[in-house]
């Protein structure tokens, strides 16, 4: 990779994603990997064979990227993963981490034309969004789509900012934006997205949504509608009424020190 590019980390959780996660790793074409440095796919306890799944189909297929298959050392939810490979990135000195679902409805190639056009080098958060002009979805109903516009519209209200999606499952964030690592009493379940984007605007961080492609076909789904739309009602009010005081505040059900990991398979193709 030339020097003028930067280095970026590809996190993909995963978590009972054996039957996606070849698809997955396949959107990493040779234009993909020209900007990719490393992809680490976070397998948080699955009781499937999602991550050796992912090493067969990972192994071999990387010839411009490193690839690492790591497993959490506990199940630390949605956003414990998240909060692993932030703090990966942090002490591996990358520039960017880029968090691309392990259940191949996002597509990493979305991301290329923005990363071509210098869109992430303003930014602190480059978040994919389903729900804006040039958007493209496929196999979603149409009153989960208008729930989470309603959604976008309430959140939007809270902060005064145009939102366009909550969390796409395709997000490219700065290193130097999470080193306080001040995110560790968010969620670790699945609200953890909508948290820390209500943080990264209390914080002032600059964030920019682009449009992407968005596609349910067979993937298993661990949201329970309802009781998470009253959830995210809920911590939506938190913040409207409490802001930082409730950004500070402990948000998780089960606490850990630290979220820690072991590193199942390493290919090394860059030095990292």
């Amino acid at each position: 990779m030339s020097g003028n590019k930067p280095k970026i980390l590809v996190f993909i959780p995963a978590y009972r994603c054996q039957a996606q996660i070849p698809r997955v790793l396949q959107q990493f074409d040779s234009r993909v990997q020209a900007w990719i440095d490393t992809v680490i796919v976070v397998d948080n306890r699955s009781p499937d064979a999602t991550l050796e799944t992912a090493i067969s189909h990972g192994t071999g297929h990387f010839t411009q990227s490193n690839f690492i298959a790591w497993r959490n050392d506990d199940n630390y939810g949605l956003g414990g993963s998240h909060k692993a490979a932030f703090r990966y990135a942090v002490e591996q000195g990358f520039d960017y981490v880029v968090v691309l679902h392990g259940d191949d409805q996002a597509d990493i190639r979305d991301l290329i034309p923005e990363l071509e056009a210098g869109a992430h080098l303003a930014v602190d958060c480059l978040l994919g969004a389903r729900f804006m002009r040039g958007s493209r979805l496929q196999g979603y109903s149409l009153f989960r789509s208008f729930g989470n516009r309603v959604y976008n519209a309430l959140f939007s209200l809270a902060t005064l900012r145009p939102i366009y999606d909550l969390g796409s499952g395709l997000n490219l964030y700065r290193v130097t934006s999470l080193r306080d690592f001040y995110y560790k009493s968010l969620p670790d379940d699945l609200t953890f997205n909508y948290v820390m984007l209500l943080a990264s605007y209390h914080r002032k961080q600059s964030v920019h949504f682009f449009p992407i492609s968005w596609r349910e076909e067979d993937q298993v789904s661990n949201v329970k509608l309802f009781r998470q739309a009253f959830k995210v009602l809920a911590l939506l009010a938190g913040y409207y009424f409490k802001r930082g005081d409730f950004l500070a505040s402990e948000m998780r059900s089960r606490p850990f020190d630290c979220y820690s990991g072991q590193i199942q398979h390493s290919q090394q193709v860059r030095t990292i």
